[in-house]
């Protein structure tokens, strides 16, 4: 079972990279390459819309939401440009093993635990 779980993990993380590259790639219908950049914005944010240590849902979020989004991504995507963007992402991968960090990811993120802190002020003094 641990074998299946680091099978999934690595094919996941190629396939976050192939993303990466989807959305680059002019072949890559409109909908499809936007859906590939908040799915890879958020895999590689430096921060979680739920943060890690919250028991469960810290890590039921990275456990749902990018697999979901790579799922939807790679039935979106044309085979011939999947298949062309993971030669690309299998050599990155091996060229550079350090993990990139999405700036746009941790920008998006910070903008919804903002407004959030805004809409919980607001409720409550409204309330209040």
């Amino acid at each position: 079972m641990l074998q299946s779980l680091t099978v999934w993990a690595t094919r996941l993380k190629r396939d976050v990279v192939t993303l990466m590259f989807a959305s680059r790639d002019p072949a890559t219908p409109l909908p499809a390459k936007l859906l590939a950049l908040a799915t890879v914005a958020y895999a590689l944010s430096p921060i979680d819309l739920i943060p890690d240590f919250i028991p469960v849902l810290g890590y039921l979020d990275d456990l749902i939401v990018i697999p979901l989004g790579v799922w939807l991504c790679l039935r979106l995507i044309p085979k011939a440009v999947l298949e062309d963007n993971r030669e690309k992402a299998q050599t990155w991968l091996a060229a550079n093993p350090v993990k990139p960090k999405s700036i746009f990811g941790l920008a998006a993120i910070l903008v919804i635990w903002t407004l959030g802190v805004w809409w919980l002020w607001r409720w409550l003094a409204v309330g209040l």
